[in-house]
């Protein structure tokens, strides 16, 4: 792949910028000899080159589904995918490793690091595996710490840092390649109200200072309000789009900021009805439980604080 893959980095700087997405009638089934799930049931989706937006629904909508089909990740089973000017339902496998890996920078709900490399060797990673030498990726992966404030934990462990600054290595690390695309799945699930809010600021500045196109796939509305447009998607269709104020599309009810939240909030309680069935069931241990709720109750807190914040009853 190093020989195949030649990217033109800068030491301390971005030279891509974003690219447009589009899907065309997607969809994705998943079979097994007992049953066919349809994840995805012909999403027409649009993205402009270096927007930012977020896909917001329930567990089960198919969020993660439509990032993998526009990362490459996963084939649909039926429609296109359009990364710019490349359609890329149509590439081999191997096209694809090197589409992944040189256009599309990834940051996941749990971060994804490898332990037993330093936050330093984390970042340059993806530089060494497309044959970036290593006096640059190494001034890069320092350039790229800086950017998200971490330049003095370069050699520090994920296990030495807090779940706020190992999603700020993710992040960097997403970046490493100069990827036009960056695809966030639930990236402040597992943070704390403040520390998410961080990440978030962090994730949108990448459209508005360098152009980044960025699709956050995510339950919370705080999330959210920060990109520029919001994409419902509910049972693998998308049931609208809207700004973070409100708009209203065509087909499609009037829907509010307060009105998402209020969505967000009813789904709460599902989750600690899940979460004592866990517990009773002994899929979890007691710590798990209480630190899941925890996290959900404080997410709550915040949600109601929001509602109240932009007058809301």
């Amino acid at each position: 792949m190093a020989k195949k893959l030649k990217l033109d980095l800068e030491v301390d700087s971005f030279k891509r910028s974003g690219v447009k997405i589009v899907t065309s009638r997607l969809i994705k089934i998943y079979k097994t000899e007992a049953y066919e799930v349809q994840a995805l049931r012909g999403v027409d989706l649009e993205v402009e080159a270096g927007d930012v937006v977020s896909i917001m629904g329930p567990s089960g909508s198919g969020k993660t589904t439509l990032l993998n089909m526009i990362g490459g990740v996963d084939r649909p089973t039926g429609g296109k995918v359009y990364f710019g000017k490349l359609e890329l339902t149509s590439l081999k496998e191997s096209d694809l490793e090197i589409h992944r890996l040189a256009n599309v920078g990834y940051v996941f709900q749990t971060f994804n690091l490898i332990p037993n490399l330093t936050a330093l060797e984390n970042v340059e990673l993806p530089m060494a595996i497309a044959g970036v030498p290593k006096s640059i990726r190494v001034r890069r992966a320092k350039w790229l710490l800086s950017l998200v404030n971490l330049s003095d934990k370069l050699h520090r462990y994920p296990d030495e840092l807090s779940g706020g600054e190992q999603q700020r290595v993710a992040i960097a690390t997403a970046l490493a390649n100069d990827p036009p695309v960056i695809l966030a799945d639930e990236p402040t699930a597992e943070l704390d109200s403040d520390t998410a809010r961080v990440v978030i600021d962090l994730l949108t500045s990448l459209s508005k200072k360098f152009g980044k196109t960025v699709i956050i796939a995510t339950h919370d509305p705080r999330v959210a309000i920060k990109t520029n447009k919001i994409i419902r998607l509910e049972d693998g269709l998308i049931t609208g789009t809207y700004t973070p104020l409100e708009i209203e599309t065509v087909g499609v009810k009037h829907v509010t900021l307060s009105e998402l939240v209020k969505m967000r909030l009813a789904s709460i309680q599902k989750e600690i009805d899940e979460l004592m069935r866990q517990l009773r069931e002994g899929k979890i241990t007691i710590e798990q439980f209480v630190s899941k709720y925890n996290k959900i109750k404080n997410l709550e807190n915040a949600l109601k604080e929001l509602l109240s914040s932009i007058g809301s009853p």
